[in-house]
């Protein structure tokens, strides 16, 4: 069901989106965040976020 419904239109906008902050240097760190949540919109279940130790 939930390919069916919405997950295309959350990936697309999140995808597309990451695209257009990527066309400038200081959007890449943002874009790169964006194709992240696109790929969790694609297949959320069984994702698992975590939080990455900073030294």
């Amino acid at each position: 069901m939930w390919l069916l419904i919405s997950e295309w239109e959350l990936a697309l906008g999140n995808a597309i989106l990451g695209i257009i902050l990527c066309i400038t240097i200081i959007g890449i760190p943002w874009g790169k965040q964006y194709f992240k949540i696109a790929k969790v919109a694609l297949m959320p279940f069984g994702a698992v976020v975590r939080r990455e130790q900073v030294l």
